[in-house]
């Protein structure tokens, strides 16, 4: 074979016994020799490389990737060197055109496709890039930089002739940003330090800063980044790669710092350098949304899903042109109460990513499985293909979250069959039948948890619920008893003690509670409430005093309201409003409220105060226009009534009316 086309493999690793397989097995057609330096392996690393042949020679580590790597080049014997890390791999085919492209006399490199993909485990979305990773392979092409390394530059400095092609048909796989990935290798921290010792001997490289800047912003330090960003762009030529990434960071970076007027600034000088560059409209809409400012935001993301393809340089995060603007278009639908045209936008977005979990969420919210279940799901299977343990377990959860508790129940049993060990999906399922009541049943599942269990105390405190709802005060104050001796923060022991007293028939007392004493007696609430049982709804509501009572109307309000205790939510809603005079929000309940019991004009008038209160929010302008309509078809139907049988001329008058 001519030494010319033929390909060495280099890599450096340590211990990389979870990846190192999957690669060396994407890539075993494709090269013609394999180069591992190990930097300190404890585990399997080494031995799975030498079972595919690979050259494996140890590095005594010195805190520089560049180091390293030309320790592998050293070794390498072929005329073109592929290099990649363990935690990449390439697709199916990449191989072949590799081999193709290296025939060529004129070309000193490629840059190569590569997919990253970032989230967790079991959920992740892809971005793709371009990256240098096949060149010839010359005795002065040498890596720098500690971290980040780079050969480019090099290659050029040495032949200042030399032409680089890209090549999207050969694809790396990159697994590295995964979130346990990077929290084993703890990356952010070990490439801030190597990256900062790096600028402080050659501060003016702006790849060092660029790569600064990124890590900076992933460990969430918005500031600094900003200033790195911007350090970089000022000296970037128009034309420069990854100009628009560094436009894209600094938007990102004024956003996360809560700057969000710089942040518009930057979207709007990017625009105006990259015109197609989907994330610059993406976030856009995303402050706009933020802002309040909805026209803007429809325009930005209307404007995204009307893009092209986007270049592999741009490095266009997944779904800028998809799922994610839809998703926007979605909310912004629901904020004018339009819930046809944000399913339509919904139903797309789920269509380009059926993973994208929000906006299955926000379908079934929709849907109200609560109300109408047999619908929903229908509705949600024809959309949807359940064809694994863990859609039926997300679809279960969701379920569970919207109060539809059968539904809840049938999926993520079906989620979890052949699964032994008792689980949080055990907790839920369980709840499911609670809320059914199906104590019994219930509390079987419940039992299945051991004291040393994390999750021992969720199911001692459903079991209490369980007995507490049947009136079995023996049980009850055993499961208090259980709960109380494994150390209870004061405010769930305040509800414990609470639901221990009213099954006793002690003498009420008034409580005041903090934060996670609420948000779990309000989850109680809710639960008694689902079950039609507002005695004991009641019984917790009046062990708490004023106070408590008036912080928390409104969330209060919102409870009784879905489960049609309209009275009673309007007392607890106006209790609020006294105590809060400016709350927007508290105004629209109220008027809902007043709606849905007939009282139009009292109704129309708290519409109108939450316009006042808040004039940038469209849903109030929405129902007040809706409520308007639904007066004028009462009168309609008061005045046709009242003036029959000459109806004819009142609906003639109606129309005469018409502007």
């Amino acid at each position: 074979m001519d030494n010319n086309i033929t390909i060495s493999l280099c890599m450096i690793v340590k211990n990389e016994e979870q990846n190192i397989a999957r690669c060396l097995e994407s890539v075993k057609e494709a090269v013609d020799e394999i180069i591992v330096i190990d930097t300190g392996s404890t585990d399997k690393t080494m031995k799975i490389a030498r079972a595919y042949g690979a050259q494996v020679q140890s590095f005594l580590w010195n805190g520089n990737f560049s180091d390293a790597r030309n320790a592998s080049l050293d070794l390498a014997a072929g005329g073109w060197i592929l290099f990649l890390d363990a935690d990449e791999s390439m697709t199916a085919g990449s191989g072949a055109v590799l081999r193709e492209i290296v025939k060529a006399n004129d070309v000193e490199g490629y840059f190569i496709k590569i997919i990253n993909y970032v989230g967790s485990e079991s959920y992740s979305e892809c971005s793709p890039d371009m990256v240098f990773r096949l060149f010839r392979n010359r005795p002065d092409y040498r890596f720098h930089d500690a971290v980040h390394e780079q050969i480019v530059d090099t290659i050029q400095a040495r032949s200042h002739q030399a032409k680089f092609l890209i090549t999207e048909e050969v694809v790396i796989l990159h697994y590295g940003y995964l979130n346990q990935q990077i929290e084993e290798k703890d990356k952010i921290n070990r490439n801030l330090s190597m990256l900062s010792k790096e600028l402080a001997v050659h501060p003016d490289s702006l790849s060092l800063r660029y790569h600064y800047g990124v890590e900076l912003y992933r460990s969430g330090q918005f500031e600094a980044s900003v200033r790195e960003f911007l350090a970089v762009i000022q000296q970037l030529e128009p034309g420069a790669l990854y100009l628009a990434r560094v436009i894209r960071y600094i938007v990102m970076a004024y956003h996360g710092a809560g700057r969000l007027e710089e942040a518009m600034d930057m979207v709007n000088t990017g625009i105006a350098q990259v015109p197609d560059y989907a994330d610059l409209y993406y976030y856009g809409g995303l402050i706009s949304y933020d802002t309040k400012n909805y026209g803007a935001a429809y325009a930005f993301f209307e404007r995204c899903l009307s893009l092209p393809e986007q270049p592999v340089h741009y490095a266009s995060h997944s779904g800028m042109r998809g799922f994610r603007p839809c998703f926007y278009l979605g909310q912004l639908a629901e904020k004018f109460c339009n819930e046809e045209e944000a399913l339509r936008y919904y139903i797309q977005g789920l269509r380009d990513n059926p993973l994208f979990f929000p906006i299955l969420a926000n379908i079934t919210r929709i849907l109200r499985p609560g109300e109408d279940p047999v619908y929903a799901r229908n509705a949600l299977e024809r959309l949807c293909d359940f064809c694994s343990p863990q859609a039926y377990l997300i679809m279960g959860q969701i379920f569970f979250r919207e109060g539809a508790f059968g539904l809840a129940l049938e999926y993520l049993r079906r989620g979890a069959a052949g699964i032994q060990e008792p689980s949080l999906n055990t907790i839920h399922q369980a709840v499911c039948l609670l809320q059914q009541a199906n104590y019994p049943e219930a509390v079987e599942l419940l039992n299945l948890f051991l004291p040393k269990e994390p999750l021992y105390p969720l199911a001692i405190m459903n079991k209490l619920l369980c007995f507490w709802l049947q009136g079995n005060n023996d049980q009850v104050r055993k499961a208090a008893d259980q709960l109380f001796a494994l150390g209870l923060t004061p405010d769930t022991g305040a509800v414990v003690g609470l639901l221990r007293d009213i099954s006793e028939g002690k003498e009420a007392f008034t409580m005041q509670l903090e934060e996670e004493g609420m948000t779990l007696l309000l989850e109680i609430l809710m639960r008694t409430l689902a079950l039609k049982r507002w005695d004991y709804g009641e019984k917790l509501l009046q062990r708490l005093n004023k106070n408590c009572l008036t912080e928390y109307g409104i969330k209060i309000g919102e409870i009784l309201k879905k489960y049609g205790r309209l009275e009673e939510s309007r007392n607890f809603v106006r209790l609020y409003l006294n105590a809060h005079p400016d709350s927007a929000e508290a105004y629209g309940l109220l008027a809902e409220l007043l709606r849905d019991t007939g009282a139009f004009f009292e109704a129309a008038s708290y519409y109108r105060q939450a316009i006042d209160k808040d004039p940038r929010e469209p849903q109030y302008y929405c129902k007040l226009i809706a409520l308007y309509k639904e007066l004028g078809r009462a009168v309609l139907d008061k005045a046709a009534e009242r003036f029959s049988p000459i109806t004819s001329l009142v609906l003639s008058g109606e129309e005469a009316g018409k502007p």
